[in-house]
């Protein structure tokens, strides 16, 4: 981490996991526990139905809250879908795009990708960018190409100003709900990497300020190794944010002096 230039960010991605009264239970637990972070911002991502009871539930906290997804067209014939402005209407301050599981499941494109970071900046939100290589790519030795292509294509058309709203989390596919978790050295290297394509990208100003995340098992016993590496500023949580007590234990690491 490196606060001298950027912001700490622990995010917690929930999925389509806790009901509304789980959501509360979850909030009433968390509150006491986080106070007032010095270093740390603090971000849940929660599942579309929870969205506007999670803003009111954490309205007195240093909680922001995001979305898990949204479409990239404004407004439309999109059944069942949700707009960026939609989110900000309401008070969403994030939003992820690209998640692995989103191009998995429901066939989001690198092109896709894009046309949503573009539509949430737009709207004023803050996009997670999650970029990351299968197993089978690390082992043929192509992750920094790819994971080049996939910051390239996510940043086309985006100004050097909003650049600074984006967040990358480098989410490894083959560490995300397996247990297995990059190394501090891998995690490092990767992120770094991120950084000096967006230096090439917009120069080293615009670079240091922005937000590199890990995510994929990162949980409380690895958080503080990952989380000391230099281009490591913070992390996307999957299953230890669904636990109040894990989630703040993570949230204390990046809050390390």
């Amino acid at each position: 981490m490196n606060r001298r230039y950027r912001k700490t960010i622990i995010a917690g991605n929930w999925k389509m996991n806790k009901t509304l009264s789980e959501t509360k239970a979850f909030a009433e637990a968390f509150k006491p526990m986080l106070g007032r972070p010095r270093w740390c911002d603090v971000v849940l991502c929660v599942p579309a139905v929870n969205l506007q009871p999670a803003i009111r539930l954490f309205k007195d906290s240093r909680v922001s809250i995001a979305a898990e997804t949204c479409h990239y067209e404004p407004s439309g014939a999109y059944t069942g879908e949700i707009s960026a402005e939609m989110l900000k209407d309401i008070g969403v301050k994030y939003v992820i795009v690209g998640h692995s599981e989103r191009r998995q499941y429901y066939n989001e494109t690198d092109l896709t990708v894009n046309k949503k970071v573009r539509a949430a900046l737009e709207a004023g939100l803050k996009p997670i960018v999650c970029v990351g290589e299968s197993l089978e790519q690390r082992e043929l030795g192509v992750t920094m190409e790819l994971i080049a292509y996939q910051v390239k294509c996510a940043l086309a058309g985006v100004s050097a100003e909003r650049v600074r709203h984006v967040v990358f989390a480098y989410e490894p596919i083959w560490a995300i709900g397996t247990g297995r978790t990059a190394t501090a050295q891998e995690a490092q290297e990767v992120c770094e990497t991120i950084r000096a394509i967006i230096r090439k990208l917009y120069g080293a100003r615009v670079a240091r300020g922005v937000t590199i995340q890990y995510g994929g098992s990162m949980n409380p016993q690895n958080a503080f190794e990952l989380l000391a590496q230099p281009d490591v500023d913070g992390g996307l949580i999957g299953g230890a944010s669904l636990k109040p007590d894990q989630f703040m234990e993570i949230i204390k690491a990046a809050d390390q002096d």
